[in-house]
Order: structure tokens, then C-alpha cells, then sequence
């Protein structure tokens, strides 16, 4: 497991994941209340990255590409 650094860095390896094993990939947030983080991990059972939101100015970032995958997602079925 990987943790990555930068915002721009998961987004992309999480998109790019997500577009060469669509039907293997799974992507899960957690709050963790007593720090105040939010843990994104994106994994398709060979690879995962994660990232660690610590701030409040990365949920407007982490909104929008969670509607954009789960939209993504809900059309292909």
C-alpha cells in the first residue's frame, strides 16, 4: 500500500486504475473522528494507493471525484 504525497497524484493514479480494471476496482473513504482525517484508498487487488485528507479545502477536491467515479460507475451497469 501506497500512500500518496499530493491530491493531483492520487487523483490520477486512482483514475487511471479505475479506467484499466474497471470491474476489479474498489475505492473507500474512512473518517477517523479522533484526528480528523479522511483516508481515501482506491485498490484493484493488485495495486492500492491511498491518500490522507488532513485539511478542510481537500473535501470540495474529494467530493468532486467521488461523484464523478460513482457516476462513472452507476452508467456502466
Amino acid at each position: 500500500m501506497v500512500f500518496v504525497k499530493n491530491w493531483e497524484d492520487f487523483e490520477i493514479a486512482a483514475e487511471n486504475m479505475y479506467m484499466a480494471n474497471p470491474q476489479n476496482c474498489r475505492y473507500t473513504m474512512k473518517y477517523v473522528h479522533s484526528k480528523g482525517h479522511i483516508l481515501l484508498k482506491m485498490t484493484d487487488n493488485v495495486k492500492c494507493v491511498q491518500y490522507k485528507a488532513e485539511n478542510m479545502p481537500d473535501l470540495k477536491k474529494i467530493e468532486k471525484m467521488t461523484s464523478n467515479l460513482v457516476g462513472h460507475m452507476a452508467s456502466k451497469e
